[in-house]
């Protein structure tokens, strides 16, 4: 489980000639528990600190204050090897911009997965991790030889095949059309049964 208590986060902007930087309040007081499994959508307008949530909550950036749990254990308490494998064990990110290398294939995409986890490559687990996302087969395919839907779910392999207990998604379809989206919800709520996904 997941807890936020009281998290706040400002962000100040650049200083430029004759004026200081603005600070933005990205979040002010915001406490949620997250419960272990399900499909959680976070709404609100641009701008309105939903991308911030998530990036505090997977690690990626710090509260200034407030407090963020997972399991018990406060953020406050990890030391930069703990936050290191909070990341790698039990969270996976999908992003908007897919954030794959599109020069390579689909196996190699997520072999770097398990690699940065000090896994060795193992097929059996990117063949489980395609049929999971229904791209079996897709192991040679180039990432410029997908479409959108296929590229997104090429990025959801890639956080699936550590097993993460959590799926952080920002924007997971913002790039895809109506109906590409409606199954790429389909697929996150499949796999919310047995896992945390946070949109």
């Amino acid at each position: 489980m997941i807890r936020l208590t009281n998290v706040c986060k400002t962000y100040c902007g650049k200083k430029r000639k004759k004026t200081t930087g603005i600070e933005t309040k990205a979040l002010v007081d915001v406490s949620l528990i997250l419960p272990d499994s399900g499909l959680i959508f976070l709404t609100g307008k641009s701008g309105s600190g939903k991308s911030t949530l998530l990036n505090l909550t997977g690690g990626l950036d710090s509260a200034d204050s407030g407090e963020i749990s997972f399991n018990g254990k406060s953020f406050s308490s990890f030391s930069p090897k703990d936050y290191d494998a909070y990341r790698n064990a039990y969270v996976g990110f999908v992003f908007q911009e897919f954030n794959l290398i599109e020069s390579i294939s689909v196996r190699d995409n997520l072999s770097l997965a398990l690699s940065l986890q000090r896994q060795e490559e193992k097929e059996e687990k990117i063949r489980e991790a395609l049929a999971e996302v229904d791209l079996a087969g897709f192991e040679d395919r180039h990432i410029d030889e997908l479409s959108g839907g296929q590229k997104q779910r090429v990025a959801i392999a890639r956080a699936l095949i550590k097993k993460p207990q959590v799926i952080l998604a920002d924007e997971p379809t913002g790039s895809l059309d109506s109906k590409t989206s409606a199954d790429i919800f389909s697929l996150f709520a499949r796999l919310a049964k047995d896992r945390l996904v946070l949109v």
